[in-house]
């Protein structure tokens, strides 16, 4: 039996968050819905939420290589035209689904749409709007402002990109829009769609260094070149770690230098080279701190 859409939600000793992610999904009121939750071996209360939920949800719960290999497992089991994916930490705002499903019913040449999104704290609050912005391929290779949970894809593009790159376990998201947006062009609709959880034990958020140098190593791999925005964020990934008081000349300055050494040492490390770009940041850079030198003398 095929449906209209499907939503795949990848989960892990999420027993925290996921009865909220289910309810958000379930309560769109769509009737030719599959909804799948793929679990990779939960030990907390998950399963027994899951059991809940039997006869509204599908649900399997068996070791996996990770949240790419379990998204994978849904697309490859699931039927509907639409698929959407949505973390076992985040959720959909209501009328999403509606929203989405009308777009491509009026839209029958396009494949792929994504919308607006919240950050959202471990009680459903929104921290800040997640930051955005209209279609542009070229863009996208220089910041990510597509929120995960807001994006929707036909079915049929998947045999043309294939599907998520297991590898990867921070940027497999980004990784796959970048592939989808090589093949087609995206559609940016202008309504809120879901929230996307940031606390201290997300992923991305605890593990920032790690996820940039993946991206970078994504990058250097697919494309051959790393941009420069993405090395300019490792360096300060990096660098943010040793928490320097920016107030501090002193302190201030070593910040400066350190950033000058890494981005040069990242450059070089991923291939990259010194575009104008890099070269003038640098120079900014060492200009800042040739300034604080001059007023600390």
């Amino acid at each position: 039996m095929s449906h209209s859409i499907s939503v795949v939600t990848p989960s892990l000793n999420q027993g925290r968050f996921i009865e909220r992610t289910i309810q958000s999904v379930l309560n769109q009121k769509i009737s030719d819905l599959e909804y799948v939750v793929i679990d990779g071996g939960s030990n907390d209360k998950t399963l027994d939420i899951l059991r809940r939920y039997e006869g509204r949800l599908t649900w399997i719960s068996e070791k996996d290589r990770g949240q790419a290999d379990a998204v994978n497992k849904g697309l490859l089991i699931t039927k509907g035209e639409i698929i959407g994916w949505l973390n076992s930490d985040d959720i959909y705002y209501p009328g999403a689904l509606s929203t989405v499903l009308n777009f491509f019913k009026e839209h029958l040449e396009i494949d792929v749409v994504y919308g607006d999104a919240d950050h959202i704290d471990v009680e459903d609050r929104v921290i800040e709007p997640y930051y955005t912005e209209d279609w542009d391929y070229e863009w996208l290779k220089e910041i990510c402002y597509i929120c995960q949970p807001a994006v929707f894809f036909r079915r049929r593009i998947i045999e043309k990109a294939g599907l998520l790159d297991d590898r990867l376990h921070y940027c497999l998201d980004y990784e796959y829009w970048l592939r989808l947006g090589a093949i087609t062009p995206f559609v940016k609709l202008s309504k809120r769609l879901a929230g996307s959880r940031m606390y201290p034990d997300n992923k991305t958020f605890r593990l920032r260094i790690a996820a940039h140098r993946e991206t970078n190593d994504m990058f250097q791999e697919r494309w051959k070149a790393v941009p420069p925005k993405w090395i300019f964020a490792y360096a300060h990934a990096v660098v943010e770690q040793k928490d320097y008081n920016r107030l501090n000349p002193k302190e201030n300055l070593i910040f400066i230098w350190k950033l000058i050494i890494v981005t040069i040492t990242s450059s070089l490390r991923w291939k990259t080279a010194f575009s104008f770009q890099i070269i003038k940041k640098i120079i900014k850079w060492g200009l800042s701190s040739l300034k604080i030198i001059v007023q600390q003398l």
